[in-house]
């Protein structure tokens, strides 16, 4: 498998369409030629969910195999940093990185697990900086109230 970029002229009011009926439906199923349902996967299906939604909204999307290998600029664009930023979390190990040559390569697994665990890190650093602030009487709530950090990304999506 390759990589592959869509780039769509803009929103797409077929799109938004097609979204709105795999919310409503549930899992999809494919058809076969003789009429045989598959039901995609739950992974599939919210693959598939998640670009339908950036088709909609008119963004691109790349669909790539956990193993590809990515440039520096690649990378940085991908975690919207700048390629320096990116050269320095190279160098200070927070994401491996080949250089069989004069250019570093990193795998886009490893920058994919390098975003999941610093958008874990702000999270927990958001958490702790919330309950410092109810601890020192900053907001003025009911100490017996509940409040959950709602993940825009639940363990197990795709996004």
């Amino acid at each position: 498998m390759t990589e592959r970029t869509v780039l769509p002229d803009g929103p797409s009011q077929g799109m938004s369409d097609l979204l709105t009926a795999l919310k409503a439906h549930g899992r999809p199923a494919l058809v076969a030629d003789d009429g045989t349902h598959l039901e995609l996967p739950k992974e599939l299906y919210e693959v598939l969910t998640d670009v339908v939604t950036a088709l909609s909204q008119g963004l691109a999307i790349t669909v790539a195999p956990q193993h590809t290998v990515l440039t520096t600029s690649q990378a940085a664009n991908l975690l919207g940093v700048s390629r320096p930023t990116l050269v320095r979390l190279l160098e200070a190990g927070e994401i491996p990185f080949d250089k069989p040559g004069r250019h570093r390569r990193i795998r886009l697994g490893d920058v994919l697990a390098y975003q999941d665990r610093s958008r874990r890190s702000r999270a927990a650093g958001l958490d702790e900086m919330v309950r410092i602030s109810e601890d020192t009487g900053i907001y003025d709530l009911p100490r017996d109230a509940v409040f959950e950090r709602a993940d825009r990304h639940p363990e197990g999506d795709s996004a």
